[in-house]
């Protein structure tokens, strides 16, 4: 599937619902006399580099010949401001109440005239890399922000005629991804800047914000909303596939970034077999086929477990908000594990990952929920699929320093249902398409907690232990107390019990979060995230479960 870029003249006309006020406003844009096209990264690269503010280190990049760079790049360092994650607070999507669309095509039209007298470089990617699924998008930045449409055309793949895939894929009634950025842009109404997502029409304008990745979790949610249009589950998770002597075990892990997801995705198995990676952030899973296509090449990954002595660094092209130094031979290297600010990042390429692959034909065997949520032992099994769809819309976790928000929330248990802040299209789609997989395609469902567990951290070894024991067959597991349909898998020093009351009123507090947001989107937005009424009556016969039993241990 591929998007489209041209229209015949007797297709655009007012009835065309591929076209919008907002999409028309930030297209036209593309077309100004003060935009030019980058085609080569070659010369995206050149102009990074010479970019005010950017830092050529002393540090080769790998693999330039596969990567399309100059043989002699070097890793290029950029750094915002006070703000180095995601502002969450500044996204508007229209379709959802209170976000009026003639009132930001008005705010777009004019940022947009506001910017006419600044030179702008625009450049396109493709987003799915296989013909199955894939679209094309398009990007515009002030040239000062050049370093970012680097970036851009790294962490995607850049749009040229090798492209074969995209070439041959069908086309879908949808428009390519226009993107309009102007981080200068500000409004005296919105002083954490706006993200405009316009997803029936493919569209996004960015004001305000410099992170490069609201430029890519916009191009996601735009591919994203695409995806669950045409017949795929979007998924904001990691994808890999063991290869076993006698089996192949492909497994789906979501979570919020520092929930430990790309931790699970990139690990190395520890048995004898061998393992393909897809993607540790971002794939798509076709309902039909119950096949899974990633969308980005590249990883932007976080730099707080990479010092100058970590292999990864070899893998990195560009850094983002990180700290550069002089080394013993007087070279400049980077600084990095977050020493000068919480949440820095960098584009590293395919390469990091050794049998990387783009597509994976088999369905999805195990999916995993990342949680960090202490009623919950390391890892439990759900045996149903409405109750394993509900775990998944209730996923309970904390914010990290990838996303802009008040440190007085940072720890806070939230509930991000499917760990994807990015979706922009009803909540009940999401859980009717994830129930459906676990129906149709048997599709088995755990819930990890990777945070701590009665007082006691939970290590990544656990963690990952755990899913071996899965893959390899051993995994053995009990009762998770008087709750049927669930059981958990026992671990030394993380056995849950359930003749402690404080654990019960523990586990029975978390379950009573759920209950609250499930009963709480019914009435927000005007019922805009309702969910289905099973997922209600399963919550409430959990904790009905659960008091009974809690009352019978006082009798």
């Amino acid at each position: 599937m591929s998007s489209i870029e041209h229209f015949s003249r007797k297709e655009i006309t007012k009835s065309n619902p591929l076209f919008s006020s907002i999409r028309s406003v930030i297209e036209t844009a593309f077309y100004g006399n003060n935009v030019a096209k980058i085609r080569h990264l070659t010369d995206a690269y050149a102009l990074a580099k010479a970019s005010p503010g950017t830092i050529t280190t002393d540090l080769d990049v790998a693999h330039t010949n596969k990567l399309q760079l100059p043989t002699d790049a070097k890793i290029l360092v950029t750094n915002d401001g006070a703000i180095v994650g995601r502002t969450a607070a500044a996204r508007r999507i229209i379709g959802q109440q209170g976000v009026d669309p003639i009132f930001y095509s008005k705010l777009l039209r004019e940022a947009v005239f506001e910017a006419r007298t600044k030179q702008f470089y625009s450049g396109e990617v493709i987003v799915g890399l296989d013909e199955e699924f894939t679209v094309k998008s398009h990007l515009m930045l002030p040239a000062d922000y050049s370093p970012n449409l680097y970036s851009y055309l790294l962490n995607f793949q850049i749009s040229d005629a090798k492209q074969l895939f995209y070439q041959q894929s069908a086309k879908i009634d949808t428009g390519d991804l226009f993107i309009f950025a102007d981080p200068d842009w500000k409004h005296p109404d919105f002083p954490d800047g706006v993200v405009v997502i316009d997803s029936l029409n493919n569209c996004a304008g960015i004001l305000g914000l410099r992170y490069f990745g609201e430029l890519k979790k916009a191009t996601l949610t735009l591919a994203w909303a695409t995806a669950h249009r045409n017949g795929f589950i979007a998924c904001h998770g990691g994808m890999k596939q063991y290869l076993l002597e006698k089996k192949s075990y492909t497994l789906a892990a979501f979570g919020l970034s520092g929930s430990g997801k790309s931790t699970i995705t990139l690990a190395k198995p520890k048995n004898n077999g061998d393992v393909h990676v897809l993607h540790d952030d971002a794939f798509v899973i076709s309902k039909e086929k119950g096949s899974t296509t990633a969308l980005e090449p590249a990883y932007f990954d976080k730099t707080q477990d990479y010092p100058m002595t970590s292999n990864q660094i070899h893998y990195i092209v560009t850094a983002q908000n990180v700290g550069v130094t002089l080394d013993e031979q007087n070279k400049k290297v980077l600084v990095t594990e977050d020493i000068r600010n919480g949440n820095g990042r960098s584009i590293k390429s395919r390469f990091a990952t050794p049998n990387r692959v783009d597509h994976i034909a088999e369905k999805v065997d195990g999916l995993f929920w990342i949680m960090k949520d202490d009623s919950l032992p390391p890892l439990v099994k759900i045996d149903d699929p409405s109750l394993a769809a509900i775990f998944g819309a209730t996923l309970a976790t904390k914010r990290s320093t990838a996303e802009n928000i008040r440190t007085d929330t940072a720890n806070q248990l939230v509930i991000e249902p499917f760990a994807n802040p990015f979706r922009c299209y009803p909540l009940k789609e999401d859980y009717q398409d994830f129930k459906e997989l676990f129906q149709k395609q048997k599709t088995a469902c755990y819930l990890l907690n990777t945070g701590d567990f009665q007082g006691r951290n939970i290590t990544p070894e656990e963690t990952l232990d755990s899913i071996e024991k899965i893959i390899d067959g051993s995994a053995k597991f009990s009762a998770f107390g008087p709750l049927e349909k669930m059981s958990y898998l026992p671990i030394d020093g993380h056995e849950p019990n359930f003749n402690d009351r404080h654990y019960l009123q523990q586990l029975l507090t978390r379950l009573e979060t759920r209950l609250t947001f499930v009963q709480t989107c019914k009435i927000e937005q005007n019922g805009y995230d309702r969910l289905p009424d099973e997922a209600e009556q399963l919550l409430l016969q959990l904790l009905d479960r659960l008091r009974s039993y809690s009352e019978a241990l006082d009798a």
